[in-house]
């Protein structure tokens, strides 16, 4: 993995003209206004349908299917990943590469057609299958690309195309079920080195604006989700049982962790922390934490709201850590990834760490949890608040492109 980027193509803005069938070159990591494409935002709403298939299933298996609602958001996370970082780099926009992203999105909408399979019957063929075309579909495209470049890149791009391993994924509907999530974990950490190993060659030029308003813009859609999932619950609850008293705490405390949730990811301007692979990789990996937490969150509201109103068969302690455990998840990740590159002071660096902590001692107040979770994250956003106005100063007051001085 090399430790800087690479420099940047002599052409640094996309073709004016974009024909019908054009050769897959890289586009410049220095293009000034680039943006997200109506295609990708396209592309994106074929993997949030997945997720909240996925978030479904896993409040009606709360215990028993926390395993195979990890490895099916690694499956959708995964394909969503090499798609994004792909476009960031050699999106041409041309009739091919539209029609390969409408066969990977055909894929993911496969894929999410099995989600029900995996958690009732432990059936992973459909899914495999959408995974699978999502991932022959990215294989032509580096194909394309290695044929339309040469020398380094040549091979970068071959290396990603070879080493994608569809063989070791069908292989797993072969295996007895006790020894699936082995080989699953496995094959993940596989897939997941085929970047590292591939770059060496060659780094592609994606684009650190970009990448950042893609990741941005996921994490915004999947706590749109959340919030979905838990109003259609709690309309639900009022429905049929009208226990709007016992509600009321969950929706409140619920509406509180999602809107802190926001305000913690995205204060801070991070594209100015990807200078280089080694780093962006990281951030980028670590990205399944906050997804895989953000979308838990909204299922864990909905188990809240089924036990309140005694739909599930769980103590309201397994239904309050449904909600805490993935929140304090979510704001340690955040912290991790790329809030405290920005903290200034010991205060400020354990605002997010305290707050998880209180979080998880939420999960023990019973049915008062998730309201208490709430305030305790609307809390450490005050905090965050309060500590940054009385840090700043003339000197260093305002961030990168007079971008206010991050309060979280």
């Amino acid at each position: 993995m090399t430790s800087s980027p690479a420099p940047p193509p002599v052409c640094s803005a996309a073709p004016a003209h974009r024909g019908p069938l054009r050769k897959l070159t890289a586009r410049g990591r220095d293009e000034t206004h680039r943006t997200v494409s109506s295609l990708e935002l396209f592309f994106d709403v074929c993997f949030i349908v997945a997720l909240a298939q996925a978030g479904a299933q896993l409040v009606h298996a709360m215990v028993e299917g926390i395993l195979d609602y990890l490895m099916v958001f690694f499956a959708i996370w995964w394909a969503w990943m090499n798609f994004t970082w792909f476009a960031s780099a050699y999106d041409n926009d041309d009739a091919l590469y539209r029609i390969v992203t409408l066969i990977q999105m055909a894929g993911v909408l496969v894929l999410t057609a099995g989600v029900s399979q995996v958690f009732e019957e432990r059936a992973y063929l459909v899914v495999i299958l959408g995974y699978v075309i999502m991932r022959l579909a990215m294989t032509a495209q580096w194909l394309r690309v290695a044929r339309s470049s040469q020398g380094p890149e040549r091979t970068m791009a071959l290396r990603y195309a070879i080493g994608l391993c569809q063989i070791g994924w069908l292989g797993l509907l072969a295996l007895p079920e006790a020894g699936r999530p082995w080989v699953f974990l496995v094959m993940a950490l596989l897939e997941m080195a085929v970047p590292l190993y591939a770059e060496r060659a060659h780094p592609t030029p994606w684009h650190p604006r970009h990448i950042a308003e893609r990741y941005r813009l996921l994490t915004l859609i999947v706590l749109g989700e959340t919030i979905a999932a838990a109003t259609v619950a709690v309309k639900s609850g009022i429905d049929e049982h009208e226990a709007l008293g016992e509600l009321l705490p969950i929706a409140a405390g619920g509406l509180l962790i999602i809107f802190a949730a926001w305000w913690v990811y995205f204060e801070v301007p991070v594209h100015a922390h990807l200078r280089s692979n080694r780093q962006s990789f990281l951030w980028g990996y670590g990205h399944y934490l906050i997804f895989v937490s953000g979308a838990a969150i909204g299922a864990g509201l909905e188990v809240a709201v089924e036990q309140a109103v005694g739909k599930a068969h769980l103590s309201a302690l397994s239904a309050s850590a449904a909600v805490t455990l993935p929140t304090a998840l979510f704001l340690l990740t955040v912290w991790a990834l790329h809030s405290r590159f920005h903290r200034a002071g010991t205060a400020q660096q354990s605002v997010l760490p305290a707050t998880a902590l209180l979080v998880v001692v939420c999960t023990f107040l019973g049915h008062w949890a998730v309201l208490a979770a709430g305030l305790v994250t609307a809390l450490a956003v005050a905090a965050g608040v309060t500590l940054a106005a009385r840090g700043a100063s003339p000197e260093r007051g305002t961030g990168e492109e007079g971008v206010a001085a991050p309060v979280m």
